[in-house]
């Protein structure tokens, strides 16, 4: 018989009481709290869509979740009942303030499981107590794409990530070359991971809701490519090629390189066609060419 449970024998998220439209109106009428724009605010209301973000997650009583922009706490209370800690990182004060209280009143058996961080998700360096091993989240819209990033370097133990963001940025994250959506979102977020379209939600499971679709954006860690090149080189190389994305990279490498000719020297030294454009190649194509650049100034042995 299998064990129904979640970590520490915590109620299964299925069983866990959870937000839904009433509950979310009047907690945020209680706390008196209007969602902004200036946060980019737009709380869940779905229990399904909670589960689900949770379920898709692959998260369990090992990990140590790391949830940025929990709001009035929907998220959050799908996600304790099944893992170890979640750390909630929070920029509204309001809402910082009350998330345990709303823990407490509805999962008082969870409790102790939340760690909260009363900050700007973007200023994030470092965590309190273990390190975390997923990030899982609801994004708000303006700062996604950087708090992903920024998570992913200043916290190597991050071994996945599944955010819900606006579904066009989750198309950009996810695209392969050679696709209109593929840029530097795409090739950033490649050299941590391996990056996925994971599932796409509608409009109606927020309050208020937006004017756009959602998406699942699903991100595997993985080795970076292997390279003498640093990644701020490599991440440099990727920005110059994207300002101008419709020129040859030996054109639009040439601020970046020095000079056109120093482009082409190290697009040809890195095995690329110097007529290729940035959006044809892969995050290992561009470490190539990072390490090819370098080598153009490295002293003669």
């Amino acid at each position: 018989m299998t064990k129904k449970g979640g970590a520490d024998g915590a109620p299964a998220a299925s069983d866990a009481v959870l937000l839904g439209p009433a509950q979310v109106r009047a907690l945020a009428e209680r706390l008196e709290v209007r969602p902004t724009k200036q946060w980019g605010q737009n709380f869940v209301v779905d229990p399904n869509t909670v589960r689900k973000i949770v379920r898709v997650a692959g998260v369990g009583p090992d990990d140590i979740v790391v949830e940025v922009g929990p709001g009035l706490g929907s998220l959050t209370l799908a996600l304790l009942p099944v893992v170890r800690h979640v750390t909630a990182v929070e920029v509204d004060p309001r809402l910082a303030a009350a998330l345990e209280e709303t823990v407490r009143d509805l999962q008082p058996g969870n409790v102790h499981r939340l760690r909260l961080v009363a900050a700007d998700a973007l200023t994030v360096t470092k965590l309190p107590g273990p390190d975390p091993t997923a990030l899982v989240a609801n994004l708000p819209y303006n700062i996604s794409v950087p708090v992903v990033l920024s998570f992913l370097q200043h916290f190597p133990s991050l071994q996945r990530v599944l955010v819900m963001v606006q579904l066009e940025v989750a198309e950009r994250l996810a695209a392969a070359p050679g696709s209109k959506t593929y840029g530097v979102p795409s090739l950033k977020a490649a050299w941590y991971g391996d990056v996925e379209l994971a599932g796409k939600v509608g409009r109606t499971v927020f309050w208020p809701a937006p004017n756009v679709d959602s998406g699942l954006v699903s991100i595997v860690r993985r080795d970076p490519p292997q390279t003498t090149a640093s990644r701020e080189d490599v991440f440099r190389c990727i920005d110059a090629a994207f300002a101008q994305r419709r020129k040859s990279l030996r054109a639009a490498l040439a601020g970046w390189a020095g000079s056109a000719a120093r482009a082409e020297t190290a697009l040809v030294a890195a095995g690329i066609d110097p007529r290729t454009r940035g959006e044809q190649l892969d995050i290992t194509a561009f470490a190539r060419i990072a390490e090819a650049a370098a080598a153009l100034d490295a002293p003669a042995p």
